[in-house]
């Protein structure tokens, strides 16, 4: 019988061991998510204890007052089955209050989330594969640096609920496991000025292959240059592309480097459905960040 059961946020070494167990279900994270995750909303990661010991783990990460996202919902194997779990998810939604909440769910799961006022908005579909293919050589894709953040925030908001500025800060600084690339169109005058940016996506090593997400662009053709951009990091090694399936022209993209599916989870909301820019989101961020 559990004896002691607490609710507590998770220290750095915690939020380590929840990207651990994540490993463990196969979800593949990047080798420097963890940092990444606990600048977003650090008091946003739970953990449940049982007589002291680690046996669940949730993020309920706020975006300011009105979204929040559900992820790394995973209870360690010798705590299944006990309502731990359960307690550590009322403990997040709690958090969370009233804004609305969206999560990616294994499939088999939907009819747990739907009990908890969950709809089903699309599905996410990851695609995985090896490419081996050269960078383009196009001027116009540059590596992501402090004085492109600004317009690249700007570009991010028709793909993501709220705005994100303080995670894609994080997420997007470059390291030897991490790149990121925006799709920048040359300026019109030749008075100066940044030009015009239309798409941008990263790249991260994971414990098995490299991620690409986000992947946002205008169209195809910008989209397909930024996956054979990111796509090159990987050389050799599998890349891995989590897409949503209503947008056809991703599929088309991952379909057309030999990308097969291999998992899929449940996009759900709690409350009104967000409205994106499905059709220029070529590539998810995270399934546990949204």
């Amino acid at each position: 019988m559990d004896t002691d059961i607490s609710i507590r946020i998770m220290s750095p070494g915690e939020i380590d061991l929840a990207i651990e167990w994540a490993a463990r279900e196969g979800w593949n994270p990047g080798l420097d998510d963890a940092a990444c995750f606990r600048s977003t909303d650090p008091e946003g990661f739970l953990m449940a204890f049982v007589d002291g010991e680690p046996a669940a783990s949730l993020s309920a990460v706020r975006y300011g007052e009105t979204f929040g996202f559900i992820g790394l919902y995973i209870a360690a194997p010798p705590y299944r089955g006990r309502g731990i779990a359960l307690r550590l998810w009322q403990a997040g939604m709690a958090y969370l209050g009233h804004r609305v909440i969206g999560l990616d769910g294994v499939p088999e799961r939907q009819h747990d989330y739907r009990r908890s006022g969950f709809e089903l908005a699309w599905r996410n579909v990851r695609y995985a594969g090896s490419v081996a293919i050269a960078a383009p050589d196009d001027p116009r894709l540059l590596p992501v640096e402090p004085d492109l953040l600004p317009a690249l925030l700007d570009y991010d908001r028709p793909f993501f609920p709220a705005p994100r500025d303080r995670f894609l800060d994080a997420w997007l600084t470059q390291r030897d496991t991490r790149r990121s690339w925006a799709f920048v169109e040359p300026a019109v005058d030749t008075a100066g000025g940044s030009g015009r940016m239309t798409g941008y996506g990263t790249v991260r090593q994971c414990r098995a292959g490299w991620k690409i997400g986000p992947l946002f662009a205008d169209d195809a053709v910008r989209a397909d240059l930024l996956f054979r951009r990111l796509a090159a990091c990987a050389g050799t090694g599998p890349v891995i592309l989590d897409l949503p399936e209503p947008n056809p022209a991703a599929l088309d993209l991952a379909k057309s480097y030999g990308l097969c599916p291999v998992f899929e989870t449940a996009r759900m909301y709690r409350g009104t459905a967000p409205s994106l820019r499905i059709d220029r989101l070529y590539g998810v961020t995270t399934f546990e960040l949204g």
